[in-house]
């Protein structure tokens, strides 16, 4: 995977580069993390895996050779043609570049070991997992790469559960905590029901990349409702804010919609670190970490982490660490984050946005009541739900 790279040959003109991979592979070693899991062989997707999410056409172009389809009207290519990149190479538009060298095989194997790593998970050959993979997925939709992205590993993985283990998981619930919302994603289960999708994302009314995931955007036809989106504006978003959204939306959600298996689109350029372009908001890595120990409640803790976005190599390593660490039941705890986090009250951009997810949501998911205190302080809200379930009602 880490062989998909541009013609011009220099990581360093790029932020979505192998480097990400080998620098989160190698502070798992350098941790010990990879001594405490088992590590599952990659595997190369099949081109009828693939087909599951993206067209014919789309999948021998991108993932034979666009050779492949030099007999096919121009009209059914997937692209017209490749952009010149300023760096000399050549991209599908001018930050996703593509290498008919080496891109097919890393795209392939990227799909295939998510799919091998979620089906040992399910099958019960392991507990949970974290899928150290590249390109990343969720932006990729049925016939368009965009965003680094080709072909959307998350969507595959889960159409791959929903036709070979139906039995084990009629529900599959998706969170995508990456700083981008998962177009792809979102266009891919918006009129399945047995898909819960999530996304927390900086949206700024629809100016940051890509533009989608607004709070209206909640899925169609019988998956209408099924789609919800966290889409922040405005404020920079720091852990205070993140964690009223996930008390107050997101676990409710599970609680209700009951998963029998999760996914992470786990993409960590929300964490600090991370320009303004790029992200430009200050989560900790500590803060993922707890929300992947939170995620282990629900599904009996068969949750699978894909890795999306994130290009600050330090934020990403320590964030990837938290979360293997939480996988393993050797951390996530709340008492991990600041101190100063825990007391803070979410800015008033956030309150905003989740209040009108509540909105929008709540007439079909009763469960978001808001009643945890959306201007409340995590540590607050901690300590008020400790004391009442200390109560005991007596007859």
């Amino acid at each position: 995977m880490s062989k998909h790279q541009c013609l011009c040959g220099e990581n360093q003109n790029h932020v979505e580069h192998g480097g990400r991979v080998h620098s989160i592979w190698a502070r798992l070693q350098e941790c010990g993390l990879v001594d405490q899991c088992e590590r599952i062989s990659m595997k190369k997707a099949a081109l009828e895996l693939l087909k599951l999410v993206h067209s014919q056409t789309y999948v021998t172009f991108f993932a034979v050779s666009p050779t492949a389809c030099l007999k096919l009207d121009p009209s059914e290519l997937p692209l017209k043609s490749f952009v010149q990149l300023p760096c000399g190479g050549i991209g599908v538009d001018s930050d996703t570049y593509f290498n008919d060298a080496n891109t097919q095989l890393a795209i392939r194997v990227a799909v295939g070991s998510i799919v091998e790593l979620s089906t040992q998970v399910i099958e019960g050959k392991l507990k949970n997992g974290f899928a150290c993979i590249r390109p990343p997925g969720h932006h990729a939709e049925r016939e368009q790469a965009m965003g680094f992205c080709y072909f959307n590993n998350v969507s595959i993985a889960t159409k791959n559960l929903q036709q070979r283990y139906s039995s084990l998981c009629e529900k599959i619930a998706i969170i995508d905590w990456d700083v981008h919302h998962g177009n792809g994603t979102q266009l891919c289960f918006e009129s399945d029901p047995s898909v819960l999708y999530i996304s927390l994302h900086r949206h700024d009314n629809g100016n940051f990349f890509p533009g989608t995931g607004a709070v209206t955007e909640t899925g169609k036809d019988a998956g209408k409702g099924f789609t919800v989106n966290v889409p922040f504006s405005g404020d920079i978003m720091s852990d205070a804010e993140y964690l009223a959204a996930w008390r107050v939306i997101v676990l409710p959600l599970l609680d209700s919609f009951k998963p029998d298996f999760i996914f992470v689109s786990a993409g960590f350029d929300a964490a600090r670190g991370h320009s303004a372009a790029l992200g430009g908001y200050e989560l900790s890595p500590q803060i993922f970490g707890y929300f992947t120990r939170t995620l282990l409640n629900y599904a009996n803790g068969r949750v699978v982490l894909s890795l999306e976005g994130g290009y600050d190599l330090a934020s990403i390593c320590d964030s990837a660490e938290e979360c293997v660490k939480a996988l393993c039941a050797d951390g996530g705890e709340l008492s991990r984050l600041n101190g100063d986090v825990l007391e803070a009250i979410p800015n008033q951009g956030a309150q905003d946005t989740i209040q009108k997810v509540i909105a929008v949501h709540k007439s079909q998911w009763p469960c978001l009541t808001g009643l945890q205190g959306l201007n409340a302080s995590e540590l607050h809200w901690q300590t008020i739900s400790q004391r009442f379930s200390s109560l005991t009602v007596q007859s």
